[in-house]
């Protein structure tokens, strides 16, 4: 396994949000447009489950990951909650629920990436 870098990952979510800022704030704009389909992107936890990367223990103190109490999930998909007369189905509220969501997760990414950046700062100064 190769390296997993924080900052790339961080910055690749960050992308991944915008897209999906993107793609909601068209929702919002054609919620009047007959016919229109509410859209969503694909979510980032299957990206990155796609990427197969595995856990790396470094330390005979790690915990193993492959425990049998461990055992994975899958998420089932949600559709939209309505479908208006028109054929349109944007629901604003739903779509102001994923922008909420989409908020909370830029705001934890920026935080993380905060964090780490104080730590190398921090860890680059040494013992002073």
């Amino acid at each position: 396994m190769g390296a997993v870098y924080l900052f790339d990952l961080a910055s690749r979510q960050a992308q991944w949000l915008a897209v999906r800022q993107a793609t909601v704030a068209g929702n919002i704009s054609n919620a009047n447009t007959p016919g229109f389909k509410a859209l969503d992107v694909e979510p980032f936890t299957s990206v990155l489950d796609k990427t197969q990367l595995a856990m790396a223990a470094t330390s005979s103190g790690h915990l193993a990951t492959d425990a049998p109490h461990v055992r994975p999930t899958k998420v089932k998909a949600t559709d939209s909650w309505d479908t208006m007369h028109s054929g349109n189905s944007v629901s604003i509220e739903q779509e102001m629920v994923k922008a909420g969501t989409i908020n909370r997760e830029h705001s934890l990414n920026t935080s993380i990436v905060r964090a780490f950046h104080r730590m190398v700062l921090a860890s680059a100064k040494g013992g002073q």
